[in-house]
């Protein structure tokens, strides 16, 4: 059968969804992108209140640079790159008791700099971190297919190892704490806050299990010629020109469709059962390939209905991770005169004192900037975020939960009061997110944010596949290498095709 004569489903209209939707209809396919929710994007989508346009989750994306990976996506798809700025610092973290952030500049000596002034005795580290980046992104750029899952992908594998990659084989195991013991920083607790504050953002765990590999290119990707970019008018317009490359080539974007079931015949699986929320009723459609952009533990769901059996090997590892954390999240609109002057796009606050806030005390927080689409002229955005345990929000009646969420939303609101001059006098509109509102609009498991931790045993050759068991049905999404973030699920999709098409 002839790729034109070919039905291909995505389950999923999250970043890694619309590239494969997107690239299947480029190649050939007769494709149908399913979303539940009713805008495209994921967690990497915008809502509108009074004027105000905030971002869902994701507030910055990587690989719009020449090379990068969006960067490719869409000049293969003959789509306009999203107009855009460079985020420069890309962060500035603020730790308790220091009078000064410490700003993640994008140029590298300046950035070089920066952390030499406030990490004293720490450049042979960051010397080292910069080595082991430039190997893995020198890696990455040969496209290799991660992980390896037969005696084939072994082979292809090879062919892209270089000498210099191999030097990284004794790094394979370690984290970020194992190196910084090689130079005896171990108990730098400055050094250590920042590095714990800022992987937790990338790879969803601290620097005592984050795989130093995985950091490496995390912390290098904000300087050039990489970097972080903002994008103008919000982060909708990523997803936005997806869709739009999407139906240049003749695929179709369904929303308010949640795929209940994947239908099997024969060991195979030949389409899904959907619930149409806008009419309340279900229907089937038949499918030749089946790429969802759902967690893994929501796939085993689709397969059989309950939730019962495990049809993923991989899925035993799943259940000996922790429990995936969640988010809370606090958006406000605001009058300008509370943004200090040259007030940068994004900074980490990290506290010592004990609170309701988050399970490490900190707060990342995305500031929109004039004329960028985010709010009216004299108007901004702020938008706050910190780590919460997500199954906590679940285990109380609807009454304790908005008290909760009340109380959260008050203690975020004081917390930004000390860096914002008179906030509350200047806010317009407030309103917050828990893991129940991010279950409600991404319908991952308990509303799980983010990607699974970047441990050495979950990273790189270790990584889970975009394989399953069923040769037609492929995993995209943040939880397939390299990890969370708009360009990690971009890859994963970039990875899944090169796998179905080699399949065919």
């Amino acid at each position: 059968m002839g790729i034109r004569n070919q039905q291909a489903i995505v389950i999923g209209a999250g970043i890694g969804g619309l590239t494969a939707g997107a690239l299947l209809a480029k190649r050939g396919f007769d494709v149908f992108v399913l979303e539940q929710a009713i805008i495209p994007g994921g967690c990497a989508s915008t809502f509108k209140r009074r004027g105000f346009a905030f971002d869902v989750g994701a507030t910055q994306v990587a690989g719009l640079e020449a090379g990068g990976v969006h960067y490719k996506i869409f000049e293969e798809l003959g789509v306009e790159i999203p107009e855009s700025t460079p985020c420069d610092p890309a962060c500035a973290v603020y730790l308790p008791d220091e009078p000064e952030p410490i700003s993640v500049w994008r140029n590298p000596a300046q950035w070089k700099q920066e952390r030499s002034q406030k990490f004293p005795g720490s450049e042979p580290f960051w010397e080292k971190m910069d080595e082991l980046f430039e190997i893995s992104w020198r890696f990455n750029s040969r496209d290799p297919i991660l992980p390896p899952t037969d005696f084939k992908d072994l082979i292809t594998l090879g062919t892209k190892l270089r000498p210099e990659t191999l030097s990284t084989i004794p790094y394979t195991w370690k984290t970020v704490t194992d190196v910084l013991k090689d130079y005896d920083l171990q108990d730098n607790k400055k050094l250590r806050r920042f590095l714990d504050m800022q992987l937790k953002l990338y790879s969803q765990v601290e620097a005592d299990e984050t795989a130093v590999l995985y950091a490496a290119v995390a912390l290098g990707l904000s300087t050039e010629p990489q970097g972080l970019y903002h994008l103008q008018g919000s982060m909708q317009v990523l997803a936005d020109r997806l869709v739009e490359g999407l139906n240049k080539y003749g695929g179709r974007l369904l929303v308010q469709q949640q795929v209940q079931l994947i239908l099997r015949e024969n060991g195979k699986v030949v389409g899904v059962q959907v619930f149409d929320k806008r009419k309340e009723q279900v229907w089937q459609v038949r499918a030749d390939q089946i790429f969802a952009n759902v967690t893994p533990d929501a796939l085993s769901q689709m397969l059989d209905g309950k939730g019962d059996e495990r049809p993923f090997r991989q899925l035993a590892r799943l259940d000996k991770l922790p429990e995936p954390s969640g988010a809370f999240v606090v958006y406000l609109g605001v009058d300008r005169a509370t943004i200090p002057e040259d007030c940068p796009l994004h900074l980490q606050f990290i506290y010592d004192f004990n609170g309701p806030i988050g399970e490490n005390n900190s707060l990342f927080v995305s500031v929109s900037k004039p004329g960028d689409g985010r709010a009216p002229e004299g108007k901004a955005t702020i938008i706050a975020s910190s780590f919460t345990d997500a199954k906590g929000w679940w285990q109380m009646a609807k009454e304790e939960y908005e008290s909760m969420k009340n109380r959260y939303t008050e203690e975020a609101i004081d917390r930004l009061a000390g860096f914002f001059s008179n906030l509350r006098e200047h806010i317009l509109h407030v309103e917050a997110a828990t893991p129940r509102t991010f279950h409600q609009f991404t319908a991952r498991p308990l509303g799980g944010v983010g990607g699974l931790g970047q441990r050495p045993a979950q990273f790189g050759p270790f990584s889970f596949s975009n394989r399953t068991p069923y040769s037609n049905l492929w995993l995209v999404g943040d939880s397939t290498y390299p990890g969370e973030g708009t360009a990690g699920v971009s890859y994963s999709a970039l990875n899944a095709l090169t796998l179905m098409e080699k399949s065919l």
